[in-house]
C-alpha cells in the first residue's frame, strides 16, 4: 500500500496553506489557510473492507510551561508526545483520493462540525485542538476533522507530521459521537490489513 500528496512531498515541509498558523514579524503567528493536503493511495490490499486516515505530530512538547512564552524556547530534547491533527474513518476501498481543500478551508473558530460528513460515508473524529482550546472562551469547541500543523513558535525542533493510512477487514469502525483518534487506534485492534504513511515537516520558529 502506497500513500502519497501533491501538496508536499514526503519528508519535506508543509506549505503554510496547509497549515492551521503561518510565521507573522510582528505577532510571532498568524492564522493561515489550514487546508487538509491533496492524499491519494493505491496498491489497496485483497479483503480490505474500509481505511482510516489519521494525521499525528509525534513532537508535541508534553511539558508546556514554556509554550510561546517571550524570553524563552523549548529545547530539542524537551519530552515529547503526540498530538492528533486528523481522524477519518469508514472511508470506501473506492475511494483513492482526498483533494486539497475538501475537508478543511481556513480555521473555524469553536470548530467544524461532525462526526459525519454530508453526502458521505465517511467519519471525521475530534482532533486535539478541542482539548488544547477547551479553556480559551474565544475557540473552545469541539473540533472535528483537519486542522493543521501549529507547533509553538518558541520551539527548537521542527515537527514531523505523520499522514498514516490503515487498511481495515471491517467496513464499518465501532466508534461513535464524539470519538477521538485514541478510540479510533483501539477500536482498529485486530482488524489492521496494512498501513502506509507520510511525513511533513513544519515549524513556525524564526530564522
Amino acid at each position: 500500500m502506497k500513500i502519497w500528496s501533491h501538496s508536499f512531498k514526503d519528508g519535506a515541509p508543509i506549505p503554510g496553506d496547509n497549515a492551521f498558523a503561518v510565521p507573522d514579524p510582528a505577532s510571532h503567528v498568524r492564522l493561515a489557510g489550514n487546508r487538509n493536503p491533496h492524499l491519494a493511495w493505491d496498491d489497496i490490499p485483497p479483503g480490505t473492507a474500509s481505511l482510516v486516515l489519521l494525521c499525528i505530530d509525534g513532537d508535541a512538547p508534553t511539558v508546556g510551561t514554556d509554550v510561546n512564552k517571550e524570553g524563552r524556547t523549548l529545547p530539542v530534547d524537551l519530552p515529547r508526545g503526540d498530538f492528533y491533527h486528523w481522524a477519518l474513518v469508514d472511508i470506501p476501498p473506492s475511494v483513492t483520493t482526498l483533494p486539497e481543500g475538501a475537508h478543511a478551508q481556513g480555521v473555524t473558530a469553536h470548530g467544524k462540525p461532525g462526526p459525519a460528513i454530508a453526502g458521505s460515508p465517511m467519519r471525521h473524529g475530534l482532533n486535539d485542538y478541542t482539548s488544547w482550546f477547551a479553556q480559551d472562551p474565544e475557540m473552545a469547541g469541539d473540533y472535528f476533522g483537519y486542522d493543521g500543523p501549529c507547533p509553538p513558535w518558541n520551539d527548537e525542533r521542527v515537527h514531523h507530521y505523520i499522514f498514516r493510512l490503515y487498511a481495515l477487514d471491517i467496513a464499518k469502525l465501532p466508534v461513535s459521537g464524539r470519538f477521538t483518534a485514541q478510540d479510533v487506534l483501539a477500536a482498529m485492534h485486530g482488524h489492521i490489513v496494512d498501513e502506509a504513511q507520510l511525513i511533513g515537516t513544519y515549524t513556525l520558529k524564526s530564522a
